[in-house]
């Protein structure tokens, strides 16, 4: 018997779904959109962890958004665990922030 293989795919997508219900209070974009998700990492024990930003280190959210985005994700049925990890390396800025998000704040 092979091991079961994760559709990361889908999972991702799953994850990314939720990413996007979660919004910054300052802005009225969500928080993939906004490009604060750096990356997101799952193992064969469907554990995820999130490597995220904030959009200043003085965010008014700072101690609030990552226990947001690592309870939302821990929703979904498949994962176990969920950790957030917040850097500032690279940090932040208006280019990481996808087109639709531009759009939306009539940066383009």
């Amino acid at each position: 018997m092979s091991e079961t293989t994760i559709n990361t795919t889908e999972l991702g997508e799953k994850i990314v779904r939720v990413l996007k219900t979660i919004y910054d209070p300052e802005i009225p974009v969500d928080i993939y959109e906004l490009g604060l998700i750096y990356d997101v990492f799952v193992n064969q024990d469907y554990e995820v962890k999130i490597l995220m930003t904030l959009t200043s280190p003085n965010c008014p959210v700072a101690e609030t958004l990552p226990v947001e985005v690592e309870e939302k994700i821990k929703s979904i049925d498949e994962i176990k665990d969920t950790e957030v990890e917040i850097t500032f390396d690279p940090p932040w800025s208006q280019d990481l922030m996808s087109e639709e998000a531009k759009l939306e704040l009539g940066l383009l």
